[in-house]
């Protein structure tokens, strides 16, 4: 059966921090970055803002210049999603997921599904709609096509090895990009904070993307295919959560885990690595490097390990995200799928699954 590769086994960021002492804090070089191994140190990292600050920039210039806040970063927070805007966004993902099937099977009959590809336009006009609710539906679908242009920009710059200059192709061409969304999001009235607006959507839909084709690469490798969907969200956000290391910086020197952490030195978290302990996480059939959604069948809840992040900063979108992931999953059981080719990490920018296409077919047989 083509498989997807493990994080155990990819090597490189991942590895090193899987391979991490579980001690508290890790020092993963000679002066850092630092890295939460404990439930403990983790949540004291992600929950206390006074001590930890949260870095916003995402564009790789270093220029904190714009920040209103107390801090260098601003502190950005924004307010979770509430139930009108995630049924919203649910309703916008069934949708425009339906056209997407629809459109692939129309024009490429037979040929495989691009996990990455299929999901952009419902995961982006979904969260456009569930983040921009006052927005008639041309303009919110008008914002989402420009976020996708600017993570489309955005990626090789994050991807690249040293962050490229100031007057580098890459740069000029994702400044060009951020600057149409953001006088597109600031010509739109019912529209706050555009740059800050861009800059939520843009992580709001870039990591559902990624996280439904890891969905839809596990369940095309599961031996039977046929889990509870909830479970399946679950065990995905575990074994291979797209923001799997969250950064934050010391304001002063710090205790943290028994060991002492200067100022201004990065601390990271890391969902990935907290999602293979077992006091978090129940071991069932399987180890826990597998995926096997049947673990969550029983009373354990999920989430221990942080996939949303915790504190001001966790992840506002976190019901809209299971939401659509949900829909994902659902849509994925019912149906007979299989990995048309081997399924690699990229580590370039977070995690994703390249390349991760499959065939499906409706199954004959109920899935459950």
């Amino acid at each position: 059966m083509t498989r997807i590769d493990s994080a155990e086994s990819a090597g490189g960021r991942l590895g090193a921090v899987l391979s991490a002492p579980r001690t508290g804090v890790h020092a993963l070089g000679t002066h850092g970055p630092w890295l939460a191994t404990t439930p403990a140190v983790a949540r004291e990292v992600l929950t206390d803002p006074a001590r930890f600050d949260f870095p916003s920039d995402v564009s790789r210039t270093g220029d904190l210049s714009g920040s209103t806040g107390d801090t260098r970063s601003g502190h950005l927070v924004f307010a979770p999603l509430d139930p009108a805007q995630v049924a919203l966004g649910r309703a916008t993902f069934v949708r425009e997921w339906a056209d997407a099937v629809r459109d692939h099977d129309r024009a490429r009959p037979g040929q495989p599904y691009d996990a990455l590809d299929l999901l952009r336009r419902p995961v982006a006009r979904a969260t456009t709609a569930a983040a921009t609710p006052a927005l008639a539906p041309a303009e919110r679908d008008a914002v989402g096509d420009a976020v996708l242009d600017w993570i489309d920009a955005l990626g090789p710059v994050i991807a690249a090895r040293r962050p490229p200059g100031r007057w580098s192709r890459l740069r000029r061409r994702e400044a060009r990009a951020r600057t149409h969304l953001e006088d597109l999001l600031a010509s739109l009235d019912a529209v706050e904070r555009p740059a800050e607006t861009a800059t939520f959507l843009a992580a709001g839909i870039q990591v559902p993307i990624a996280a439904g084709a890891f969905l839809l690469a596990h369940l095309a490798s599961h031996p039977t295919g046929a889990v509870d969907p909830v479970s399946a969200v679950w065990e995905t956000l575990r074994l291979t959560p797209p923001t799997w290391m969250t950064a934050r910086i010391t304001r002063e020197e710090v205790a943290l885990g028994g060991t002492t952490v200067p100022a201004g030195s990065v601390v990271m978290v890391s969902p990935l690595l907290l999602g293979r302990l077992e006091d978090l996480v129940p071991g069932g059939p399987a180890p826990l490097g597998d995926f096997e959604p049947t673990r969550w069948e029983g009373p354990r809840r999920p989430g221990a390990w942080l996939p949303f992040g915790a504190g001001p900063h966790a992840c506002p979108g976190r019901t809209l995200g299971l939401a659509v992931l949900t829909e994902v999953a659902t849509w994925g059981v019912e149906r007979e799928m299989v990995l048309s080719e081997r399924v690699r990490i990229d580590q370039s920018r977070g995690i994703s699954p390249r390349p991760c296409r499959f065939t499906a077919t409706t199954r004959t047989e109920p899935s459950a």
